[in-house]
């Protein structure tokens, strides 16, 4: 079976990876376009799926948008008989989602119907979910609402950051896929329509959203912590100075929400109900560092609050 591939960050990757390995007949990728890097922006980096391809001499394209005839002409030319599509980050529209001639399936991070969207993992972790998953979908014009193929569950460990859980997700997503094929090879696979009346959703997020609320409760604000741990960071603010916090976990503590209550030999800081201990923070233009040595070095002191 003839299958394109549509991917860009390293979640993708090892199921392209899997993919080569189980002998699929890999006709071609499509990824995002290199991205500047840098103070200059004149260093182009290319997306994680694309070194993947290439080091499998698999043809690629990387089109701005997924649209135009230029485009179509050359997916039509790869003559796929299948689509596979994970963490691309566009929208595909009908035309192209017809090319194929047994259409598109889709890796999506969570058990739909819950946690439609953008961000799956980073609102699972936020929200509390004690557990998530990988959905193999059959993907239609609408967000995540094709009728499901196949899923895969597992525990969301206490502590997990999004990084981590990420990465435990890529690789099931990868495991899904090839049993996924395996069962349409053999005519095994029932597609399954999603009641949208369980429908929850996971929205692309902003700086509001990552932003450290200290009236919440520690368990709250551990779980805002490690949603966007390693990225973009959760961030408060000291002064007039930005601190992203990595590595949250609810600790004893009396004071005002946002209070410093401790900075050696650990940071300790208050919230609604209890307070949070962290592990690593980094200042604006800074790398991280342990929040110990962070504590030492600066100037805060405790009793300060943080915004």
């Amino acid at each position: 079976m003839r299958i394109v591939f549509f991917g860009t960050p390293e979640f993708a990757v090892p199921s392209l990876e899997a993919l080569v390995a189980e002998g699929a007949q890999v006709v071609g990728v499509v990824t995002q376009p290199d991205k500047p890097h840098g103070r200059s922006r004149s260093t182009l980096v290319a997306p994680p799926i694309k070194d993947v391809a290439q080091s499998h001499h698999l043809p690629v394209l990387q089109p701005d948008r997924p649209t135009g005839d230029v485009f179509h002409a050359a997916l039509r030319h790869w003559q796929p008989e299948l689509g596979i599509v994970v963490a691309y980050g566009h929208i595909l529209r009908a035309d192209v989602l017809g090319v194929p001639t047994r259409g598109m399936i889709n890796v999506h991070a969570s058990l739909l119907p819950r946690l439609r969207g953008a961000a799956p993992v980073n609102w699972a972790i936020l929200r509390g979910e004690t557990d998530t998953g990988v959905t193999i979908q059959q993907l239609d014009t609408g967000m995540d609402t094709g009728p499901i193929l196949h899923q895969s569950a597992t525990v969301i460990e206490p502590g997990e950051t999004a990084g981590a859980l990420l990465h435990r997700l890529a690789g099931l997503g990868a495991e899904s896929l090839v049993e996924a094929l395996a069962l349409m090879r053999l005519g095994l696979l029932r597609p399954r329509a999603q009641d949208s009346a369980l429908a929850t959703y996971a929205p692309k997020f902003d700086r509001t959203t990552t932003r450290v609320n200290w009236s919440a409760d520690s368990q709250a604000v551990s779980r805002r912590i490690r949603a966007f741990d390693p990225v973009p960071g959760a961030w408060t603010t000291l002064g007039d100075q930005e601190l992203k916090l990595f590595g949250a976990r609810p600790a004893a503590g009396t004071g005002a929400p946002g209070e410093l209550l401790e900075l050696t030999p650990t940071v300790r800081i208050a919230t609604g109900q209890d307070a949070v201990e962290i592990a690593e923070v980094q200042p604006a233009g800074k790398p991280r560092m342990p929040a110990a040595a962070w504590g030492r070095g600066h100037s805060a002191v405790a009793g300060q609050v943080v915004m």
